[in-house]
């Protein structure tokens, strides 16, 4: 079985393609009829879903992997946990899943990277959903502790009240594009020419 574009995208850290590269890698030996499942890297295959924020896939993958795999390679099952937390929106859990393992050499790359943009996500949530909030909630949304937590919205522009300790979320301003579709100028152009004559 060739993995190589598995592992090119590894190593290039073009971990938004892994899921969509296994799907079809799955697919191909699959359609081939060649039996795959003890050597398929299911927890990789996990964690590609789940770093592209796509839960349902990650859980059908979890329900077509064979009970001794799910038996025989704890890495799968913890990857599986994080998509557990995911999927029951227990945003400080996923942290834990995530610190809960001791990850494999070849995952550990992905599983960094996901914690990285699944703290971003939770801070955008944060953005969009709150005006003030705690530092302790914030710590809990972001998986730190309460002063790396403060640092990290401090560096956003977010404004901390000592006394409190309650953190004012400030709003990123909101950049619309406008588009000039030359049909509605050329419009708009003919309507005002109407107008004045």
């Amino acid at each position: 079985m060739d993995f190589s574009p598995l592992t090119d995208a590894m190593a290039s850290k073009s971990y938004d393609k892994i899921a969509d590269i296994c799907d079809q890698l799955m697919l191909q030996v699959a359609a081939d009829g060649v039996a795959f499942e003890d050597e398929w890297p299911y927890a990789i295959h996990l964690l590609g879903h789940l770093y592209v924020n796509d839960s349902n896939s990650a859980r059908f993958l979890w329900k077509s992997i064979p009970s001794a795999i799910k038996e025989n390679q704890p890495q799968v099952v913890a990857a599986w946990k994080i998509g557990q937390r995911l999927w029951t929106r227990d945003y400080a859990g996923v942290y834990e899943a995530i610190r809960g393992f001791e990850w494999s050499q070849e995952a550990q790359p992905l599983v960094a990277a996901f914690s990285e943009i699944y703290t971003k996500r939770m801070f955008q949530l944060l953005l969009s959903a709150y005006s003030t909030i705690s530092i302790e909630d914030t710590a809990l949304f972001l998986g730190m502790n309460e002063d790396d937590a403060k640092n990290y919205v401090q560096q956003q522009g977010w404004l901390e009240d000592p006394a409190s300790r309650m953190l004012t979320v400030k709003k990123q301003p909101i950049v619309t594009e406008q588009k000039l579709d030359p049909s509605k100028l050329q419009r708009l152009t003919e309507y005002v020419f109407h107008l004045e004559h």
